[in-house]
């Protein structure tokens, strides 16, 4: 695949719709069916991070054991292996930087969807959304994103 064509095919996914990929969550399915009819992934540089936090989290609330964190998060690392990575660098910083003053957004949520920015070349029409974070996928949408979020 070639410009144009890679980018209309790929979605970027926010953290928000891979931890149900890892958990037993009621969107699971929905989401395991959306990435089957596309495997090909892009994420943000710090996914498997806020992955770690969320399954830490769910740990300390006795959602999960300690082993099931394990285990999903050696499966995030493996299937990091194989998405496209949006990596630091002074364009997502800058364009995060514009999102926090022109949305409510937390400070990681500005980087991610910074980064989809940056992965559309700043041409929204060019990438979906794969969120399940209202607020994310409000800003998403008021960006020109299509959001995928049910």
């Amino acid at each position: 695949m070639k410009g144009d064509d890679a980018a209309a095919t790929l979605k970027f996914w926010d953290t928000s719709a891979v931890v149900p990929l890892l958990a037993d969550e009621p969107t699971r399915e929905h989401l395991m069916r959306l990435l089957d009819q596309d495997p090909d992934v892009i994420i943000w540089w710090g996914t498997t991070v806020e992955i770690a936090s969320a399954l830490a989290r769910r740990e300390r609330e006795g959602l999960v054991t300690a082993d099931q964190v394990t285990s999903a998060l050696a499966i995030a690392h493996q299937l990091a292996d194989s998405w496209h990575e949006i990596v630091p660098s002074d364009s997502v910083r800058r364009t995060a930087e514009r999102l926090l003053r022109t949305h409510p957004l937390r400070s990681s949520d500005s980087l991610q969807l910074a980064a989809a920015l940056v992965a559309a070349d700043h041409n929204p029409e060019n990438l979906q959304i794969v969120c399940l974070d209202a607020r994310m996928s409000s800003a998403g949408r008021r960006e020109g994103f299509t959001v995928l979020d049910s």
